[in-house]
């Protein structure tokens, strides 16, 4: 249990400090975040319109509209423009209880992965690399790519963030997870 613990809170340094560089510094997300000189306006339209925080898809059907109607609505939308929308009332910068939360997060996921590990009796450098680095292609592949296939999003920052913070994390596990003869 000692080493789990160590090792998630190694890893869950090493997965923080790849995040805030790549977030920061390196800024890889910048597709991800792209800045419009059109924000005030689109702003206070959402403002306007008076909707509710919360996360939107437009177009989209009305959930009164009849089941057997939902797809002549849909044929409607074809070929015009849409949009993904997270709306808040107002922005909240709470970066302390954020990284902390994240942090938090971090650690969990790399000490079950340690967990995992660990139930290895013929626990290599080679299992353990391989391993952590398939735990980042797999979250890489069911949440963000996955959104991708179908809202169009770009993908390679939660690619290189995958394969990156998993595999530097990966090359410390598999230094200090197997037992040492």
């Amino acid at each position: 249990m000692k080493k789990a613990l160590i090792g998630g809170l190694v890893g869950g340094i090493i997965l923080f400090m790849w995040q805030f560089l790549s977030w920061s510094m390196l800024n890889i997300h910048s597709s991800q975040q792209a800045y419009t000189p059109k924000q005030d306006q689109i702003l206070d339209c959402l403002k306007s319109a008076g909707i509710a925080e919360g996360e939107y898809f437009l177009p989209n059907v009305s959930p009164d509209l009849p089941s057997d109607q939902h797809q002549e609505q849909m044929q409607k939308f074809m070929g015009k423009p849409w949009a993904q929308v997270s709306y808040h009332n107002s922005m909240n910068m709470n970066m302390g209880m954020n990284m902390f939360r994240g942090f938090i997060i971090n650690f969990l996921s790399v000490f079950l992965l340690c967990y995992l590990f660990l139930s290895d009796k013929q626990l290599d450098f080679k299992k353990v690399f391989s391993g952590s680095l398939i735990v980042g292609l797999i979250s890489y592949m069911t949440i963000p790519y996955l959104n991708s296939i179908w809202f169009e999003g770009d993908t390679i920052p939660d690619l290189i963030d995958a394969v990156v913070q998993w595999g530097i994390c990966g090359l410390f596990l598999a230094w200090y997870l197997p037992s040492k003869k």
